[in-house]
């Protein structure tokens, strides 16, 4: 496999964030020679302060994960060749089944969302997502994560004008249908011995609403034998690891990742 640094890099973005959290990861990638593209999900082209006056939204209270499937698989197969695809969260939980979907030349989950049949017994997983899912509220209506839930969620462990700073850049409404469909969707689902390309799942030590146990057991299911599936856990990582202190070191451990793959 060769993956030369002129192929496009997809930046595909989790629930509850806004499109904007890739920024800086895209100045980074640009600088070392790859094209990048970081689309919002529908209904998401706006700015976080402006989507959050609008909640609850029932625009975006609509979206489901096949949606989002077809969504992204549109825009890859626009595109010259396959790209590396990048995922954060619920991104990565995307990029694991667009990756199904032979639609990649390699991917990257980051504190990756977990399909549907893998699971946690930790607690702090199921307080950062329970409210989420909405189980008895209307899921007409968008679901907004509060300051505090984001200092639990995505925060933990930052200082609080930090805490602060990115609520108010990032936070955004929720479909909590898009949440219940990890659980109770089959488009949710992987086939963990289907040979795939290159796949490399990251964690953090501080995520509380993705645990790096999580984490881990989502990288074991896979069983193919022929494929490279790698995994790094990262010491004080929280959920916040695109913007978090230190960022560089995880995009500088992907991108030498990516360069070892390539001479494979």
């Amino acid at each position: 496999m060769y993956l030369s640094n002129t192929r496009t890099i997809v930046f595909i973005t989790g629930a509850f964030v806004s499109h904007s959290c890739w920024q800086e990861w895209i100045v980074f990638f640009e600088n070392k020679g790859y094209k990048t593209v970081a689309p919002p999900w529908p209904y998401k082209n706006e700015l976080a302060e402006t989507l959050r006056s609008e909640h609850p939204d029932s625009k975006i209270a609509q979206l489901r994960l096949n949606i989002l499937i077809g969504y992204y698989t549109e825009i890859i197969e626009k595109l010259p060749e396959k790209p590396i695809l990048i995922g954060h969260s619920y991104g990565g939980l995307l990029t694991q089944l667009l990756i199904q979907k032979e639609l990649a030349a390699a991917g990257v989950c980051l504190h990756s969302f977990p399909p549907r049949g893998v699971i946690t017994t930790k607690f702090s997983f199921y307080k950062a997502t329970w409210k989420s899912l909405g189980f008895f509220s209307s899921a007409k209506k968008t679901y907004l994560m509060s300051f505090k839930e984001w200092q639990f969620a995505f925060a933990n462990g930052m200082e609080f004008e930090e805490q602060k700073e990115s609520y108010e850049k990032l936070a955004i409404p929720e479909s909590k249908q898009v949440i219940r469909d990890i659980i109770i969707s089959n488009s949710a689902k992987i086939n963990f011995k289907k040979p795939h390309v290159p796949i490399l799942f990251l964690s953090g030590s501080n995520d509380n609403i993705i645990p790096s146990s999580l984490n881990y057991s989502n990288f074991k299911k896979y069983k193919n034998v022929h494929s490279i599936t790698c995994y790094k856990e990262f010491e004080n990582k929280n959920h916040f690891v695109l913007g978090q202190l230190n960022w560089q070191e995880t995009a500088d451990f992907i991108v030498n990742w990516l360069e070892k793959i390539s001479l494979i």
